[in-house]
């Protein structure tokens, strides 16, 4: 199904499309809320190191723990709920694009994979939503998801 096709489907179920706006301060919170994660587990270590050189080192290191962390909590809330806690705050969702219900298990992997990569290639694939009538990044791309106003 193309964008056009998504969007006549949308407007005659009448769901509306989430902004920009809404996804981005959504995004910012759950930057914040996986960051503090972090902290806390990480905290013991942090206490100890001793030279910007340690802290750069020991960031290095758990780069990969730190993504599988984006990935789960991004995956697990949202299978679970539709969404995660920024974007609950926001009052928005994300819905597989076919059924317009709750993704499946293995869209919010592929989407939170996509996400984390999406991040590491400067946001792009976050940009190109701005181009979309429907606002899909990357990961709805793919993984067949879209974020609408819950």
């Amino acid at each position: 199904m193309n964008e056009l096709e998504l969007e006549e489907k949308l407007n005659r179920e009448q769901i509306h499309v989430s902004t920009i706006n809404k996804r981005t301060a959504a995004f910012a919170m759950d930057e914040i809320i996986i960051s503090l994660l972090v902290a806390v587990i990480v905290w013991d270590q942090l206490k100890v190191l001793k030279t910007p050189e340690d802290m750069m080192k020991y960031s290095s290191s758990i780069f990969i723990y730190v993504m599988g962390i984006k990935v789960l909590y991004q995956a697990v809330f949202v299978s679970v709920y539709g969404a995660t806690l920024g974007k609950m705050a926001m009052k928005i969702k994300v819905i597989d694009s076919e059924y317009l219900g709750l993704p499946s298990i293995s869209e919010s992997i592929i989407r939170a994979i996509m996400r984390v990569i999406s991040e590491a290639v400067f946001y792009f694939g976050f940009l190109v939503a701005m181009f979309s009538p429907v606002k899909l990044t990357w990961q709805d791309r793919v993984a067949k998801t879209l974020v609408v106003d819950a």
